[in-house]
């Protein structure tokens, strides 16, 4: 959109932003018996919200108690206890934890306690930190953490070099049948000829995820003789350089590797992205290594791919369900290494943990905001009620410009645009930003995104997020009028998607309190953000939306939106489709195949 000669822009990046402040009130000493809860409470023009945090019930000095739910390490035990009163109580069952956790400020457990939405009920508001001792919070329940006013804090960076090391050593046990040859020599044989194993020097090593651990078991590999490739759509390309890693797409690394090494989260985008149909196109003989999450891969189609020979060898430290069943075909199957999720099980790591989730603890019962934090603090009900529509458009143009991203050179450089009638001070767009940032980067990594952590998350990750404000005449009853994300020096799997200046782009507006898509590259189109999206490039005829709706309508998905944005009459547009079901492959293919159509491309929101 132009600006008019009264329209002024202001640049600002994340690393420039002003931080949270911390601060008490003489309002927070009169509700020390209420639960810790941290909230934004905003100024008259809203420019400058102030962090406010009630501390631990009780009396001011009182120390608060720390239930410790699962073993933990000594030295995180101690710094613990210099704090607070430390009770130990291992193995409680749901309703003991419910009992005991109303006299706890606090709780720390590993993965094998539930704190579920009935804990948080018992604790009649008490509970104001979970500690995760580990990366994974799928035990806890963040949604009532949240309502509850519970912050959840774990620690993502100490098990770092065990996982790595054990992801090595599974990978050359596996190719040195070392487990398999060890049963068979204590069962009394001796069989040499039928152990040979495969070298690892000079073979080809895909990295599924160039994080912490996949970037630290490249460089090992690396060290090996291996020639190393990483798929990884938010890796610095500079950073894999360093190492000597290329970064490839994901059907390159899984059809060129003789060894496959899994370091990606479980989301809903990874959930069994090992599958019947991507084991079809790896090179025959290919050997596979899990340390990240057992729901990455599909178990059944994995035996398939074994029995039929397609991958020779798999050593899986991770399952869907753990433990497996006794009568798990996986786990009994002669070419699988197994081990019981021990990728973290080692001494140094488990004292790394326990002093990085004891300082995590101990600095959010302090009133610290800690960058491990996962879940968000309470924003006021008048901020959040204003915003509520804008905060979904963010997250949902996140999610889209993302996955528009094709190709191995990371996602590096975003570029928001606000346009707002508002003076910049009466609009603060942290949490706009936060959101954007969580669309981003949440689809392919176990990082919650948050109002705490976006910055920080963004930053470790690479990912620099500049923003620009478009100031527009007239009427600031509401507080924007579009927010438009770009991301630049990166290829496009939809090529209309791309501006005129080169970036990916898309644009959005709320209308009647439903956020709308209403840009795509160089292209206006206005489909309601709910559901999901098909984008398509056509030759602008009669009869193309009737044609992609009737193939829609065969396979029983309902369209809720469609709009067309074209350049001229009979030359190129874009059709939007808004659908309410994800469409089969079938239907799909069906929609590529109609000879108007020159690009098309899904988008899950």
């Amino acid at each position: 959109m132009a600006t008019s000669a009264s329209q002024t822009l202001r640049t600002t990046s994340f690393l420039k932003t002003p931080s949270l402040s911390l601060s008490s009130s003489s309002s927070s000493r009169q509700s020390l018996s209420s639960a810790f809860s941290v909230a934004l409470r905003p100024s008259r023009r809203f420019s400058k919200p102030l962090v406010v945090i009630v501390k631990a019930s009780g009396s001011l000095d009182a120390k608060p108690t720390v239930l410790v739910a699962e073993k933990l390490g000594e030295a995180g035990l101690k710094l613990l206890k210099e704090f607070a009163n430390v009770d130990c109580s291992y193995n409680l069952s749901p309703e003991e934890l419910c009992t005991k956790i109303s006299l706890c400020d606090a709780i720390i457990v590993r993965s094998g306690t539930k704190v579920s939405r009935e804990v948080f009920e018992s604790s009649g508001g008490r509970l104001k930190v979970v500690g995760r001792a580990g990366v994974g919070i799928d035990n806890v329940d963040l949604a009532a953490a949240t309502e509850h006013g519970c912050l959840v804090v774990n620690a993502p960076t100490a098990n770092t070099v065990a996982a790595a090391e054990h992801g090595i050593a599974l990978l050359a046990a596996m190719a040195r049948n070392v487990a398999q040859a060890d049963a068979s020599v204590k069962a009394g044989k001796w069989q040499r000829n039928k152990y040979v194993g495969v070298s690892l020097v000079g073979k080809t090593l895909a990295v599924m995820g160039f994080g912490k651990v996949g970037s630290e078991v490249a460089r090992r590999a690396k060290g090996l003789g291996m020639h190393v490739i990483s798929h990884d759509p938010y890796a610095p390309a500079d950073r894999a350089r360093a190492i000597g890693v290329e970064l490839v797409s994901f059907d390159q690394a899984i059809t060129t590797a003789d060894f496959i090494s899994l370091h990606m989260p479980l989301t809903p985008t990874t959930s069994k992205i090992l599958n019947d149909d991507t084991f079809a196109k790896m090179k025959k003989g290919v050997r596979i290594v899990n340390v990240a999450r057992g729901g990455v891969i599909d178990e059944d189609a994995l035996v398939r791919a074994l029995d039929a020979g397609i991958v020779a060898q798999a050593a899986l430290d991770v399952f869907t369900k753990e433990p497996p069943p006794a009568d798990n075909k996986l786990v009994l199957h002669e070419n699988v290494t197994a081990t019981p999720h021990l990728g973290a099980s080692t001494m140094e790591a488990q004292e790394g943990v326990a002093i990085e989730i004891a300082e995590a603890v101990v600095g959010a019962l302090r009133g610290e905001l800690a960058a491990t934090a996962v879940n968000a603090p309470m924003v006021p009900a008048e901020v959040l009620s204003e915003l509520k529509p804008y905060v979904i458009l963010a997250e949902k143009l996140g999610r889209l410009a993302v996955q528009l991203v094709a190709g191995g050179s990371g996602v590096k450089t975003v570029k928001v645009t606000y346009a707002s009638a508002r003076a910049p001070d009466d609009l603060d767009t942290r949490l706009l930003r936060a959101m954007i940032t969580k669309g981003i980067i949440e689809p392919i990594s176990s990082v919650f995104v948050n109002l705490v952590n976006a910055d920080f998350t963004a930053k470790q990750r690479g990912l620099r997020i500049s923003e620009e404000r478009i100031v527009l005449d007239g009427s600031p009853e509401s507080p924007l009028d579009f927010i438009q994300v770009q991301i630049a020096n990166v290829e496009s799997k939809f090529a209309s998607a791309i501006s005129e200046s080169g970036e990916i782009k898309v644009e959005g507006r709320v209308k009647d309190g439903i956020p709308h898509l209403t840009r795509v590259g160089s292209f206006e189109v206005d489909v309601s953000l709910e559901g999901s999206i098909i984008l398509c490039r056509q030759v602008d005829q009669p009869g193309m939306i009737g044609t992609v709706g009737s193939i829609l309508g065969e396979e029983n998905v309902n369209v809720s939106f469609m709009s067309v944005g074209r350049i001229a009459p009979r030359k190129q547009a874009v059709m939007a489709i808004g659908v309410d079901d994800q469409p089969s492959k079938q239907a799909l293919k069906k929609i590529g195949e109609v000879s108007a159509i020159e690009e098309f491309v899904f988008l899950k929101l």
